[in-house]
């Protein structure tokens, strides 16, 4: 058998790396979670498609609360960087709106059209736009938080990271507190599988893109969950992430989510009592 990464062989590296592992319900865990999306759209005061970027796909969504000014949450939606959009995530604002903090859910040009550097400068431009403009919408600029799931986790780490703040005229303790949920910090076996078809990193794009290599100079609290039923990959992702956090003397919860794989955690996250959402608001309202 040979190796590709680690113990793995091409087929099973590619079967880790596989999200729809072990989730036989995924499709209509997606379809639960737009439709509650779309009530949530229809029912809460939204700013929609508020231009942060000069191209169509830069928009975002802003769900804001009644007191100001408030924190504010920036919310990366998932897909593996080449499905869905802003509008599958609103269903989280609803939680969010009513503990009152703002809640901005961001969306960006998807792979393979748009290339990782690509999709991680938007959202980079994203954060940039909220910290600049977030007075105008009632938010506290100085209470900033990130949070996403499973692609949009690794995008959160990649807003955590080091090395671009400068370039945007923003400080460095920007934001205040991260959550990633099945997030991806090392692209390097992500490129040595079947996702690189459409991820198209190469071995200098997968360094620069791994918030592992690319830690911050200022810390924060961070929190990082991943599905029981997930493979042991992605389970290993959030892990190495979570000691490297702690390694620089940074507070970091690690929270494995007891029976959930990985899409069915999606819809508990607008439940104010899962233990990421309970601890990612503690995390908001303490700041």
């Amino acid at each position: 058998m040979s190796h590709v990464y680690r113990n793995y062989d091409q087929a099973e590296l590619d079967r880790q790396y596989t999200a729809r592992t072990g989730a036989p319900d995924w499709e209509e865990c997606v379809a639960r979670m737009s439709a509650e999306s779309a009530r949530v759209r229809r029912e809460l005061t939204t700013l929609f498609d508020v231009a942060y970027g000069p191209t169509a796909a830069e928009k975002l969504d802003i769900f804001p609360a009644a007191r100001t000014p408030a924190p504010v949450l920036v919310f990366i939606h998932g897909g593996y960087w080449r499905m869905l959009s802003k509008d599958d995530v609103s269903l989280y604002a609803e939680t969010f709106v009513s503990a009152g903090v703002h809640f901005v859910a961001v969306n960006y040009a998807l792979a393979p059209g748009a290339s990782i550097d690509e999709i991680v400068h938007q959202n980079r431009t994203a954060l940039a736009w909220v910290w600049h403009h977030a007075a105008e919408f009632g938010g506290d600029r100085d209470r900033i938080f990130v949070a996403g799931r499973s692609a949009g986790g690794h995008l959160v780490g990649m807003m955590l990271a080091s090395g671009w703040r400068a370039q945007f005229g923003l400080p460095d303790d920007l934001i205040k507190g991260g959550c990633a949920v099945s997030g991806l910090f090392d692209l390097e076996p992500v490129r040595l599988s079947y996702v690189n078809e459409w991820a198209r990193l190469d071995a200098d794009s997968a360094r620069h893109n791994s918030p592992m290599l690319h830690l911050p100079e200022v810390g924060c609290p961070l929190i990082l969950a991943y599905g029981e039923r997930e493979t042991d990959e992605f389970k290993r992702q959030s892990e190495i992430y979570a000691e490297a956090w702690k390694s620089k003397g940074w507070i970091c919860s690690l929270i494995e989510l007891s029976g959930h794989h990985h899409f069915s955690s999606m819809e508990s996250m607008n439940d104010s009592d899962d233990p990421v959402t309970s601890r990612l608001l503690a995390n908001i309202l303490s700041a």
